[in-house]
């Protein structure tokens, strides 16, 4: 197969040059909208889930929480018994399930489980509105959006080859969940903090980093079903790098309840 990243640079006939220049602005245009699609729905699965999980009426409640919040017998079952496992856990299955089988998926079948995977991601994360303030919470939000579109600007901008910085932000990757995991016996906030810091910094790195693979994943010759899947591939990478930077950038701005 010719080699679509030194066909698009090396190409000497504007009409081409222009050609490629338009098909991989839609690309990129297709990749940032499923993404976008994507954090909405993981935003109303999760407000969704915290408005069914909590009541403000006290006969309607279950249990009541150090912080005052009342949980519905839902509430209660999804962050208060063993179904919580399956909530924590059912992202995390339904990610690599997409990781392994997009290649031999059809387009419809691969963002349909991408729209799965948000709304389990949503389901999750509702925990957040139990521990922070919604204000915080919308304010971080909104930080780690200006974030990410600078950073995602610069590595779909930047002519520097950021591969070498991609392996080393890789292997970031692991030891933030090694670290994570080793402080579930530990609880020491300093290695939180660290964590917390070294996340920012990695994911914020990833962000760039994603944005110019995704780039160069283009090739104008590829099919519509392939450059169907290459596009959702793409923006859940960039969908995973902008929720882990929210994650981690929260524990820094959030208003705890």
């Amino acid at each position: 197969m010719a080699d679509p990243i030194r066909n698009y640079q090396t190409s000497a006939v504007p009409g081409v040059r222009a050609d490629i220049d338009q098909g991989l602005r839609a690309y990129m245009i297709k990749v940032y909208n499923l993404m976008g699609l994507g954090l909405l729905i993981t935003g109303l699965a999760a407000v969704g889930t915290i408005m069914l999980a909590t009541t403000t009426d006290p006969a309607s409640a279950v249990a009541t929480l150090p912080t005052g919040e009342m949980l519905t017998s839902f509430g209660v079952a999804i962050f208060g018994s063993p179904l919580k496992w399956v909530v924590i856990f059912a992202p995390l299955a339904a990610v690599m399930f997409l990781s392994f089988r997009v290649q031999s998926m059809s387009v419809a079948a691969a963002q349909t489980t991408f729209w799965v995977y948000a709304g389990l991601v949503g389901l999750s994360l509702s925990s957040i509105f139990l521990i922070y303030t919604p204000a915080s919470i919308s304010q971080t939000f909104f930080a780690t959006a200006a974030a990410f579109g600078a950073l995602s600007l610069f590595g779909y901008t930047t002519k520097r080859d950021l591969t070498a910085m991609g392996s080393f932000l890789i292997m970031g990757v692991f030891g933030i969940i090694i670290a994570s995991l080793i402080n579930l016996f530990l609880h020491s906030s300093a290695l939180s903090f660290a964590v917390s810091a070294i996340g920012v910094l990695v994911f914020a790195g990833l962000t760039a980093y994603d944005t110019q693979k995704i780039k160069e994943m283009y090739f104008e010759g590829d099919a519509s079903d392939v450059a169907g899947r290459k596009a959702i591939m793409g923006a859940l990478r960039l969908y995973l790098d902008f929720i882990n930077l929210f994650m981690f950038l929260l524990q820094f701005m959030g208003d705890r309840r």
